[in-house]
């Protein structure tokens, strides 16, 4: 794709992320362009248009009220699309285009290994070019090491990292006793690796009667029949599979499950959407198990409210895919920016994230600065059939929505960090 091509993209997809009302207020002030590299193609593109669903609809939130106020007058936010393709060198170049086109917020998520990429040459960048300096905001990256011995001062994660989320996880596990041996999967790099290893040390210290059934790595995005693997976790004899799985590599596996008819019980980083509870179905009402940082069905109107308001803008089944950690993120950017009182010196910005307290219709969270990770309160929900107890809505026209049965407070999800965090001089 030539040079001139990839920038009208670009400016297309900006313009869609920027309602012509904001534009019109901010008449010839250039927008804060915000750069959102991720897979739009490829086994993983799903979950990179579903992310920006996500993002156009909190950076619209921002420009309906008049965009980030600033002393030389208030400017709006532009989101551009870059294509990484789920490969990390085209999301390095990706991060060099977005440099060279002068952006100097970045935000990414899907994929660990993608993450520490970025967050590598986003270091040496800085470094190299303090008078353009650029912040990486990280909404789902969540392999631990990357707030703690790779933390950065300029990577803030917004989501609970894997270690946090598997303590949810095993707040439930701990107290299901009809769990007696477990299977661990999951996808071959940084990320599923560090969510097996959690697994393993958990489980041995909250559930030490918890057989391991199956220990299992496969490749990440290139598995297209993943009956083989069902089949072994059906042989293995596990009442439970525990996974990191996220896109593809989980609708295909639990749709392999449902085939061999696996009855046992997923705990999930990411079963709740994507396809996956269409594709278990029946077969997971009671069994599929999720954590995240918020669930449509948490109680409150608030909370109600606020999915409602997701559907009126995206109505269509397929795009029911709304996290309110990315709204948070663009919330705390956009009060980063304006305490700041710039939306161009990186170092005052990131000063203001990294202390950063934000809230949202009733759900918010706090940046911790030791190490630049989001502390928030987490939920654990249960796949049930709409209409249940608990279950007002479901999940991308399924018929499925997940009932939430744990609650766990910022406080207690909260877990120490190794961070040696190095600010510039």
């Amino acid at each position: 794709m030539n040079i001139f091509r990839r920038r009208v993209l670009k400016s297309l997809a900006a313009s869609l992320a920027l309602p012509a009302a904001s534009w019109s207020q901010q008449g010839a002030t250039p927008p804060v362009r915000i750069a959102m590299i991720e897979g739009l193609s490829g086994p993983f593109g799903n979950t990179g248009e579903a992310v920006y669903r996500n993002l156009v609809w909190a950076v619209e939130r921002v420009n309906a009220r008049g965009g980030v106020k600033l002393p030389g007058g208030s400017r709006a936010l532009a989101l551009e699309r870059y294509d990484s393709k789920g490969q990390n060198e085209e999301a390095l170049s990706a991060l060099r285009s977005a440099i060279d086109d002068g952006v100097q917020f970045v935000v990414q998520g899907n994929s660990s290994s993608t993450a520490a990429a970025l967050i590598d040459a986003i270091n040496k960048h800085n470094e190299r070019e303090p008078g353009q300096r650029v912040l990486f905001l990280n909404y789902s990256a969540v392999d631990p090491i990357l707030t703690n011995e790779r933390c950065s001062f300029w990577h803030f994660r917004f989501d609970a990292h894997a270690d946090m989320r598997m303590a949810a996880l095993m707040e439930v596990l701990r107290d299901d006793k009809s769990v007696k041996r477990a299977y661990l999967i999951g996808q071959d790099y940084s990320f599923g690796q560090a969510v097996l290893r959690e697994a393993k040390r958990q489980l041995g210290a909250q559930r030490p009667d918890v057989q391991i059934a199956g220990d299992e790595l496969h490749p990440m995005g290139r598995v297209k029949d993943f009956l083989p693997y069902a089949t072994k976790i059906k042989a293995s004899g596990a009442q439970a599979v525990i996974t990191g799985n996220w896109g593809n590599d989980l609708t295909l596996l639990v749709k392999a499950a449902k085939e061999v008819g696996y009855e046992g019980k997923f705990y999930s980083f990411y079963g709740n959407a994507l396809g996956a509870p269409a594709a278990i179905a029946e077969a997971g009402v009671g069994r599929v198990i999720a954590v995240a940082d918020w669930l449509p069905n948490v109680p409150g109107a608030q909370s109600e409210a606020f999915y409602q308001s997701f559907r009126a803008r995206f109505p269509k089944p397929a795009d029911d895919y709304v996290h309110m950690r990315m709204q948070l993120m663009i919330e705390a950017l956009a009060q980063s920016i304006e305490k700041g009182g710039s939306a161009t010196n990186m170092v005052v910005v990131a000063d203001r994230l990294a202390e950063v307290t934000v809230s949202l219709s009733g759900q918010g969270g706090r940046m911790r600065n030791a190490d630049h990770q989001f502390q928030q309160s987490l939920v654990v929900g249960v796949m049930e059939r709409q209409g249940a107890p608990g279950v007002k809505f479901d999940v991308e026209g399924s018929g499925y929505g997940f009932r939430v049965i744990r609650q766990i407070s910022a406080a207690q999800a909260e877990l120490p960090s190794s961070c040696r965090m190095v600010r510039p001089t």
